[in-house]
Formats: C-alpha cells, structure tokens, sequence
C-alpha cells in the first residue's frame, strides 16, 4: 500500500532556528488537513516529502507517486496547458494521426484518450479550457485550477497541496473541495481554509512542540482542541497552586528550624546539658533540616517544572487575541458612494459598467465575485489608483487600505518604524503598547518588515493601520486571509469584530466573512446590484 513515513526528522533554518526535532509521522491512502501557525514549517515538510530538500536528520520514506501543487504557479512565455499536463509530444502524435502523416509503429502508441481524458480533468476542476490555452492569459487563479487538474490527470498516489484554495474565488473554492472530496487515494493539504479542512479524514497539528495527529475534520479537531486548552488550564492551576504549597511549606519549615535554633542556642548558653548531648541533638536537627530542605527543593521544582509545560501547551493551545480603539464613527455618516460607475483599463472594454452603492456608517460590506469581475479595479478606483470612465466615487470619510503585499508598509523598515511614520502622533510608549495588542512585543516590533512571514505583515499591517489613537472610518482589505493561518486568521476576526469603523472585504474567505459580521454582499461581475447577505 502507498505510504509515507516520517522518522525521527529534524530541520532547522539556515539561521538555526529549530522547525522540528524528531519528528514522527505517517500517512496512508486518506486526506490529512496540515496546519499550524506561520513559519512553523508546514511548506518545509512537504518540501521534504516532496524531495526539494533534505533532511539535516531522520529518514523520510515514499512508498508510490507523488504530485505537488505549490502556492504558485510559475509559467514561462509560450506555455501551454499541454506542458502542464506533460503531453506535448503525445498530442503532437495524434495530431499527426490525424493528418494520416503517422507510421504504423506510432498509431500503434497513439492514446485515442488523452485528449478525452484532459477535458475530464479540466471539467473536474470547473475550467473551460483546452490543451493549447496559454497560462499567461489565465489568472492566477486559473493557473492553480489548471495545474491541479494536471496532477488529477497524473493519478499519483498522494497529492502535496500547500494552500490550493489562496487565489480562488468562489467557485474555484468549491471545484477544489469537491475534488478532495471524491479523491480516494493520498493527499496532505496545508490550509487554511477551514471550509476545506471540514472535508478531511485527519487533522496534523504542527506546534513548536511538535506534531499531533487528530482523527476527524476540522470541527473534531477544534472540539479536541478545547478539551485540551481546558486540561491545560487545569494543569496550570494545578502546578501553580503546587509552587505556592511548597513555598509556604517551606517557609514554615524554615521559620520552625529557626525556632529550634534558637531554643537549642538558649540551652547551650544555661550550660545545664552535657556538650555530647548537645553535639547529638545539634547534628540531628542539622540532618532533619537538611533533608526537609532536600525533599522541598525537589517539590518546588517538579512543581515549577509542572507549571512551564503546562505555560508551554497554553501557548501553543490559546488563539491569538487583538483590540482596537474606536473610530468614532457616527450610524449616519456617509462613508462612500458610487454613482454609476464605468471603468476599465483597455478602451471599449469595460470591466465595471454602470456600479452604484453607498457605505453609510459603520456597515460591513463584501465586494464578491468570480476572478477578473473586477473586484480589483473597484479598489482601484475607491482609493484613487484609477479614474473612472463615467460616473462619480465620493470616499466621505478617513480610510485605509491593506493589500494582499500590505504595501502601505516600507519592507526596508521595522514594524516600530511603520507605526511611527503612519502615526506620528504617538509617542514610544503608545507605538509599543499599540503593537503589543497585535502580538509585536519587546524585540518583534523591532523586526524588519520584509523578512515577516505573509501572515505576519497583514498583521504588522493591522498594526500599524488600527492601533493608533484615531483608526481610520474606513477599513478597505483585499484578500486578507489568503496568507494567514488560521489562529492569525481568526485573531482578525476577533479584532474586527471590535473594530467600530466601516468595512469593505474583498474576500472568498465565506467562514471569514460570516465571523466578521458581514451585512451586506456586493456581487460584481453581472448585473449592478447590492445583494443583502444571506
């Protein structure tokens, strides 16, 4: 049976940073959901499965095909997705069949299916393409549908697929999930999409503490997660109650041997008892003492040793937590306006036709829709990137914007230096107390900001945009989950639910949408109309 196992890996980065330490793992013919926080080393394991590196330590062991689909897909000019699939010369030849140009030898090696069984694949992931469409001209999103048909195609043993679902819309989401769904052979998915994990047989949690196996979908796991967030809890209660037991014990003891001293002193000095007897009960006391002091040191530190690996599993165990200050926002305020809007980039060929909508107060509203119906360039237009055709954009109020590359940070610069130049009111204590409520303590705020992690820097970002003492009326964020992981995906959900101001989402992110309150759907792409959210 097809396998792969891991024994005793281990992986450091280039820097010594430790990813993992004798790790042990194995998978069969089932779907395994990998997750964990960013920079962890989820896409290093599955470099190192796939054999684009090395184990510094331990063995990796492959037993059957693997197919690997990376978070993105590199095209060079003239590719087609013929080269994807690997079958350039082998439709040559029955294209060559077809002309009636072809030997007998080569009609005889010929697959009469190729061609049916490409469409297939294609189908299967909701793309209306053919083998001599060129990837240069699909979206990003289409590469990465394209190139998991190509491994469907390939019937390997086990996929490697690390974010598939990062860069697709809506139905891209559900043509992905609905392939997982029907695979039967092996597949290990690092995701964050909490909608595709609920399809998996396994959950694989890789902490800094290592990897633990949980059987079951996402909603299983999370159920085992909170039983073992409350027993680490009670493991934490536990041990401290402990420490403090055996550090009053100890002082009683210490306060009672101070007593006998005392007593024994008083004696000595009267000179009524024999110096023999006084040396006895002197050694006596001093051995009762020593080991009393032995056997509550010994307490004290199985006690503190209690106490730090319960503080250790509550770290990796407890999410993430973000505040942010009020905006001030009024429920009257108009915020923006769109008034029959027309744009695009090429003349003639518009991508918005005739949009109207308005943002009043503090609503909270989606920007939906397939790749290329234009979700982008409305951005575009809100925030002043493009002017448009026809029709007139009012933003009413202060605003900001996070993109997917979190551009209003300079990558040259720390997170603390971001902060300061976006909020140059704020002073050294307000900067550091702001990036603290966003996890960027101590030395992390002093981090550069182009050697973050993607998840990282959206919430460097975060940061940066919100912990000021004036956050913006308008909050503007274009696909902001497709680089977090999941615990960061839902401590900015839990800070925008506290965030008071109005909110335009670009996202396909639907468990995302529905956590940060979404309260109405704009769907672009068709017909301009505001659909309420469902």
């Amino acid at each position: 049976m097809p396998s792969i196992t891991l024994s005793k890996l281990s992986w450091a980065t280039p820097d010594g940073r430790v990813l993992f330490s004798g790790l042990d793992l194995s998978f069969g013919a089932e779907r395994a959901g990998l997750v964990g926080r960013n920079g962890v080393g989820k896409s290093t394991l599955l470099k190192l499965i796939a054999g684009e590196l090395a184990p510094q330590s331990g063995k990796i062991a492959v037993r059957g095909t693997l197919g690997v689909l990376r978070q993105s897909v590199q095209t060079r000019a003239g590719e087609r997705i013929a080269d994807l699939f690997g079958v350039r010369q082998a439709l040559a030849l029955l294209g060559k069949a077809a002309a009636g140009a072809a030997s007998a030898d080569e009609l005889a090696n010929a697959d009469w299916t190729l061609e049916a069984r490409m469409q297939a694949a294609l189908a299967r992931v909701g793309l209306d393409a053919d083998a001599e469409t060129l990837l240069l001209v699909l979206s990003g999103g289409q590469r990465t549908r394209a190139s998991l048909a190509a491994l469907v195609f390939a019937e390997p043993d086990f996929l490697l697929l690390d974010e598939p679902t990062n860069n697709l819309d809506r139905d891209g989401r559900a043509a992905v999930a609905e392939l997982l769904a029907g695979w039967r052979a092996g597949a290990i998915v690092v995701s964050h999409d909490r909608a595709l994990l609920e399809a998996m047989d396994a959950i694989v949690d890789l902490t800094s503490l290592g990897a633990a196996r949980y059987g079951g979908n996402w909603s299983a796991y999370r159920a085992r997660k909170a039983q073992e967030l409350a027993a680490a809890e009670h493991d934490l209660a536990d041990a401290e109650k402990r420490v403090a037991e055996s550090a009053h014990v100890a002082q009683e003891r210490a306060e009672r041997q101070a007593r006998r001293d005392q007593a024994g002193r008083r004696k000595a000095a009267k000179g009524d008892a024999p110096k023999i007897l006084l040396g006895m009960m002197k050694n006596n006391a001093e051995n009762t003492s020593g080991e009393g002091a032995r056997l509550a040191d010994k307490q004290r530190a199985e006690a503190a040793a209690d106490a730090a690996a319960a503080r250790a599993r509550l770290e990796v165990l407890t999410s993430l937590s973000v505040s942010v200050p009020s905006t001030g926002l009024a429920a009257g305020k108009g915020v923006l306006r769109v008034e029959d809007v027309s744009a695009g980039y090429e003349a003639g060929r518009p991508i918005i036709r005739g949009l109207t909508f308005a943002l009043t107060g503090p609503e909270r509203v989606a920007l939906t829709g397939r790749n290329g119906s234009g979700k982008t360039t409305l951005l575009a237009l809100i925030t002043g990137a493009l002017a448009p055709w026809s029709g007139v954009v009012r933003v009413g109020a202060s605003w900001a914007m996070l993109d997917q590359h979190v551009s209003v940070l300079d990558p040259a610069s720390s997170i603390r230096d971001n902060f300061m130049r976006i909020n140059p009111e704020a002073d050294e204590n307000a900067c550091r107390a702001a990036l603290a409520r966003f996890m960027f303590r101590a030395d992390a705020a002093l981090q550069r900001v182009g050697a973050l992690s993607g998840g990282q820097m959206l919430r460097a970002g975060l940061a940066c945009v919100l912990g000021g003492a004036a956050p913006p009326h308008l909050l503007i964020l274009d696909e902001p989950t497709n680089h977090l992981d999941i615990d960061s995906i839902e401590a900015v959900e839990a800070g925008l639910r506290g965030y008071d101001g109005a909110l335009l989402v670009v996202s396909h992110d639907e468990a995302f949408l529905e956590n940060i309150g979404v309260t109405r759907r704009i769907e672009l792409g068709g017909p301009a109309r505001a659909a309420p959210s469902s």
